[in-house]
């Protein structure tokens, strides 16, 4: 079994590293995308009105709102970051043409001349600062404040250099601000929104309805529950996209998505599930787009709560599902199972570090030994993804064998984030994607205490040990001093057993032939800046 393992990690490590060439980490746009056409004639097509099919609405257009995939889609390509991924995962310029390291805790960023808002704001080192100043502030509460806690202060230089004083070394800071949450919003826009905050407003209420970025799409309109459309940048800065138009069309049932795509009402169906894969790959004129990730999904538990603020209690369940199982029959074996937390490709895992085996027997032990021996009633939640309401019944199934009745409800994306955020979950199934590719954006968030509820950890768990591990890993600069820190902290994980890892997913979508040069990064963010249709 071993041995299998390891080639499947392996294989994983080796693909991805051959199709992170063609796509972009971070969801910054590269020039190649997954679903490529010949670049001449690109050229020659280059226009379009692009419509995918995805499966939950968008949350936040705020860049320091929420922290959720579909926002993501696109945010990305509203606004622009400092600093962006390659396809190597290596940091390269964006709206930084350069930087410099003074010393251990200061940076020194060089900005793009030139630039403009989509609102006509200017982009200097004002507007990089403004947004800085409110990812950070405690009246903002933005759940991307995280990435720049290692920031002491942001100072203008003059207008295009820009200074990033950090209280202590922090290894990914780069990385960090490639992030979108670190992406630049037009500070007329910011200034706005506070502006009506003090009027009673709520937080992002202004930037919801009048998001502006420097990206090559700009903001057309938001229904909220149906679609949101973005429209080609006439006046970017850089290349600009070769798309009229782009529209995100919420559409939740997986069967529908499909059906979305043979009748040609979306050019792209986002997430068709491993089910679906033969209908997309049998049918004329359809394609299938599948990408391996560096995301994780999970069952959480809300630790604060009993009985899952019993260690064993979670040792049992994790020890009682069987996720083989899971990855065979709910996802067509598709995706690898999950030891912890970090995806393989991901600085900061460790191959060696072995998780809970599945064990019925000595998960009833663990039961008993808690004081549940005849087990106990509880609730797991899911949103309306198809194989994540599958997994929550295949768990439903697997616990009942050793005494603990689940009972499944369902609910609307948006309430199930807030929901799980306040704490109201007992366990709950969700879903994270390494933005950074490292491992401090894979543990940090997800487990340390100061990040309880909408920044990550769902699991509500407060430990001073693995905090102190966290923390000092963060701080530490030398490569292998870090891996010796995470491996650490990943073996913790084991005993405190948070959350169940069930496995690192691949992205699977369906995709019109006409449409050209359309990829899906590691991260799950859509690469369309050079995406075309071809008449």
């Amino acid at each position: 079994m071993k041995s299998k393992k390891f080639l499947l990690l392996f294989s994983l490590v080796l693909f991805l590293s051959l199709i992170l060439a063609a796509c972009a980490g971070d969801g910054e746009v590269e020039e190649d995308g997954g679903n490529s056409g010949d670049s001449a004639e690109g050229d020659a097509g280059s226009t379009g009105d692009l419509t995918i099919a995805i499966g939950a609405d968008v949350v936040s257009l705020s860049a320091h709102g929420a922290n959720d995939i579909p926002s993501g889609n696109v945010q990305d390509n509203i606004y622009e970051t400092l600093t962006k991924l390659d396809e190597n995962q290596e940091v390269q310029p964006g709206l930084a043409t350069e930087w410099e390291q003074v010393d251990d805790t200061t940076w020194e960023f060089t900005l793009q001349e030139g630039v403009t808002f989509h609102d006509g704001a200017e982009f200097n080192a004002e507007a990089v600062k403004a947004n800085f100043d409110r990812l950070v502030d405690e009246e903002i509460a933005s759940p991307r404040a995280f990435l720049f806690e290692a920031v002491d202060s942001v100072e203008v230089v003059d207008d295009y250099t820009l200074r990033i004083n950090l209280s202590f070394p922090y290894a990914p800071l780069l990385a960090n601000l490639a992030h979108s949450g670190a992406a630049i919003m037009s500070p007329d826009v910011i200034e706005e929104d506070y502006a009506q905050l003090e009027e009673g407003g709520d937080v992002d209420a202004y930037i919801n309805q009048n998001p502006a970025g420097t990206g090559p799409f700009k903001f057309e309109s938001w229904n909220p529950g149906a679609e949101v459309v973005l429209t080609k940048n006439e006046d970017y800065w850089g290349e600009p996209a070769k798309l009229n138009s782009v529209t995100f069309k919420v559409v939740s049932e997986q069967s529908a998505r499909i059906a979305e795509l043979e009748t040609g009402a979306s050019d792209v169906a986002d997430n068709i599930g491993p089910n679906n894969i033969s209908r997309v790959e049998n049918a004329d004129g359809l394609s299938l787009l599948q990408e391996p990730s560096v995301s994780l999904s999970y069952v959480g538990f809300n630790a604060q709560k009993e009985p899952f603020d019993d260690v064993r209690v979670r040792q049992a369940i994790s020890m009682a599902i069987n996720k083989e199982a899971i990855i065979d029959g709910v996802y067509n074996g598709v995706g690898i199972p999950a030891i912890g937390p970090l995806a393989p490709p991901v600085f900061g895992y460790d191959e060696s570090v072995e998780g809970l085996e599945y064990n019925v027997e000595e998960a009833k032990s663990l039961l008993a030994e808690a004081g549940y021996e005849d087990g106990f009633e509880t609730t797991i939640w899911t949103n309306d993804n198809e194989q994540r309401v599958d997994t929550a019944v295949a768990i439903q199934e697997q616990l009942s064998e050793i005494g603990i009745d689940v009972q499944i409800e369902e609910l609307e994306w948006g309430a199930y984030l807030e929901r799980t955020a306040n704490g109201e979950h007992d366990m709950f199934i969700l879903g994270w994607s390494n933005a950074t590719s490292d491992a401090d954006y894979g543990m940090y968030p997800l487990f340390h205490s100061s990040q309880v509820g909408s920044p990550g950890n769902r699991s509500f768990l407060e430990n001073e040990e693995l905090d102190a591990v966290l923390e000092e890993a963060r701080q530490e600069t030398d490569p292998a001093v870090r891996q010796e820190l995470y491996t650490e902290a990943q073996e913790m994980l084991v005993e405190l057993a948070p959350m169940v890892y069930i496995h690192h997913q691949e992205y699977i979508l369906g995709v019109d032939d006409s449409v050209k040069d359309f990829g899906i990064d590691a991260q799950g963010i859509y690469q369309i800046k050079n995406t075309y249709i071809e008449e």
